[in-house]
């Protein structure tokens, strides 16, 4: 067992979740001033403790969720990495510093209650005073503090966590050892007491000097470049006065040097100061507004419905860390969401959702501002087409090798499979492609080679129809349910003349009752999944997923498969899928990419290709999931 070095570990680690009942004393004083009739809050030091510890965590909540709002941020960030699963987890404890900041500031005022609550609500002479003791002292102890920590003794065990995280964000801040904290504490801590001390303090001192302090440590980490240049060319002096995310950045990855709080001029006066700070600072805010990489790959993504749509970094980096699904949390946040939808309806165009690096190449998801809902509503069609074409328009002049896309943005009805934009434009140089190819190959390997008998759902779409062609190539035979004689001829005739035997109309789910394995690819409702046998194995590739309601049957995922080990920077679940799994469209875009394809992959799937994608597939590293095992089918 690794001995863990003293003070380092939060006294509450081993809490989880229940941390936060440490400030349930500050809300049972609050609630039972109230009840007792006491309408001072003004007065009442739990109150001022309580709310200024909940604007801290929106403040820091708020600047996290600007940094991941690539569609803002992307031309402006530092360190062009993605924020990876593995620092998610790690700061996922970042607001233990709120807690214990709450705690030691309710400590301090129990001894001197009255102390604060006859604090003024403004001190003239206390805004003066409480910016020299920064300068002079905090600003100081912090440098020589910060240095100390980056020692030989002291880095392993209380420094080097903090800047374990590869790209800072705001909450990297919160992202500390216990006694790093406890020391930072002291630096916050001493203007305050200072300030109070000497008969000059007031609430609203207390209030901006923390939330000042608050800001300039969310600016510093952010890894986004806001500073306008113009500051600095006016008033050179200030660029010793305030630090930039910039020189922040060029020490969280290089250590050596810029050990400052905020003024760079502690580091100018002790020569620790990064001589490429400034002129780091000027390139990139300079080229803020220019596309500065272009991405190989884009999956062209669609919300589903208003809850799963907050399922995005720059709502809840911490949720879309994980595979969604419904939450109570997010129900008095589903009025914010409809106001957001129909805002997006009326005004936004396609933007940046996230991002990840495969093998040197820059792969990015793009987000069509439209919901599940829409895309069935016969007047909403035009536009749908219109954000998707102008998307493809924009990847395609960028340089963008392969696109693809996503579910209903390549609806047979609403554009044929992407043919419509294939053959609108047919000098693109990006490459369209539905990934369907991949899907089908995906769903087909998941049953097992000695099934002789499936009942397919969706039988006439465009996957349906691989499906069915290639099993009864494989001489299973295939319950085909469609009303339509025609559409299912269409199909038995593509059929080798030996196979089309294997191919079988059937017009109703009682067919199905002796049939284990059923692929669904329309909806069905649990009074038609009542045909099927007990130890019925439903595979799917319809969206939404159906209800698993027959207990004794199991139920498969939607087709997807595991981006390889080496992917770098991926931190956001796609909807349901677990991390790093991808829909099998998105993977077939991947590997479309990876191969290096020049063909489009629009319209109906070429059955021969099906083998072929799924070797190039897994040549590649992308692993097949599956909640079931072909063994236990």
């Amino acid at each position: 067992m690794a001995k863990i070095a003293p003070f380092s570990a939060w006294p509450w680690e081993n809490l989880g979740s229940f941390k936060y009942m440490l400030l349930g004393p500050l809300v049972g004083s609050i609630v039972h001033s109230g009840l007792q009739g006491v309408d001072h809050l003004a007065s009442n030091w739990c109150f001022h403790v309580f709310f200024i510890s909940s604007l801290r965590f929106a403040l820091y909540m708020w600047y996290t969720n600007f940094c991941n709002m690539l569609f803002l941020t992307r031309n402006r960030l530092i360190l062009e990495q993605g924020i990876d699963f593995d620092q998610i987890d790690k700061e996922w404890d970042w607001d233990n510093f709120v807690i214990s900041q709450a705690l030691l500031a309710s400590l301090a005022i129990y001894f001197v209650p009255d102390g604060f609550a006859n604090l003024p609500v403004w001190e003239t002479k206390g805004l003066f005073l409480i910016v020299v003791i920064h300068v002079l002292v905090s600003e100081h102890l912090y440098y020589w503090v910060h240095r100390s920590l980056h020692g030989n003794y002291l880095f392993t065990p209380y420094h080097s966590f903090h800047h374990a995280s590869a790209v800072p964000q705001p909450v990297t801040a919160g992202s500390t050892t216990f006694l790093e904290e406890v020391l930072v504490t002291t630096v916050i801590g001493l203007p305050v007491l200072g300030c109070c001390l000497s008969g000059y303090g007031s609430k609203t001192i207390i209030y901006g000097y923390v939330l000042v302090f608050d800001i300039l440590r969310c600016f510093g980490h952010s890894n986004v470049e806001i500073m306008p240049q113009w500051i600095f060319e006016y008033f050179p002096l200030f660029k010793y006065i305030l630090y930039t995310p910039t020189y922040y950045s060029l020490h969280h990855t290089g250590m050596k040097t810029n050990y400052c709080l905020f003024m760079p001029l502690y580091d100018f006066l002790w020569n620790t100061l990064n001589t490429k700070s400034w002129a780091s600072q000027k390139k990139i805010s300079l080229a803020a507004g220019k596309s500065t990489r272009i991405p190989d790959f884009v999956f062209l993504a669609h919300c589903v419905d208003i809850t799963s749509a907050m399922h995005v970094p720059f709502i809840f980096r911490s949720f879309s860390s994980m595979a969604y699904s419904a939450r109570l949390f997010l129900v008095p946040l589903w009025p914010f969401g409809f106001v957001a939808m129909l805002l997006m309806w009326a005004r936004s165009k396609t933007f940046l959702l996230t991002f990840y690096n495969l093998r040197g190449k820059l792969h990015q998801t793009w987000a069509v501002p439209r919901f599940g809902f829409q895309y069935f509503l016969p007047f909403a069609s035009e536009g749908i087409n219109k954000q998707i074409e102008e998307a493809i328009l924009r990847a395609d002049k960028l340089g963008v090798k392969v696109i693809s896309l996503a579910a209903l943005n390549k609806n047979e009805a609403l554009n044929g499979g992407g043919t419509l934009f294939v053959k609108r434009h047919p000098n693109l140089k990006v490459r369209v492609v539905h990934g369907n190819t991949l899907t089908a190959a995906v769903i087909l390997n998941e049953i097992r080679e000695d099934v002789k008998e499936v009942f397919l759902t969706g039988a006439t779409s465009k996957l349906g129809r691989a499906i069915a062609l290639y099993l009864c190539r494989r001489g299973v035979c295939v319950l085909m349910l469609t009303p339509s004689r025609e559409r299912f001829q269409n199909i038995q005739q593509e059929a080798p003349a030996n196979c089309q035997k294997n191919l079988v109309q059937v017009t109703k789910y009682q067919a199905a009752r002796n049939c284990k394995t059923w692929v669904v690819g329309k909806w069905i409702t649990p009074g038609q999944q009542r045909w099927a046998p007990p130890g019925t194995h439903f595979h799917q590739f319809v969206v939404p997923p159906i209800l698993a309601f027959r207990r004794d049957c199991t139920y498969g995922d939607l087709a997807a498969m595991k981006l390889p080990d080496d992917v770098q920077g991926l931190g956001s679940c796609e909807y349901t899928m677990g991390r790093g799994i991808v829909h099998a469209c998105h993977a077939g875009g991947v590997v479309h990419s990876l191969e290096g394809w020049t063909h489009h992959e629009v319209g109906a799937l070429d059955v021969d290709r099906i083998d072929v994608v799924w070797k190039a597939a897994l040549k590649h590293g992308l692993q097949p999931v599956s909640s079931l095992s072909k063994s236990s089918h």
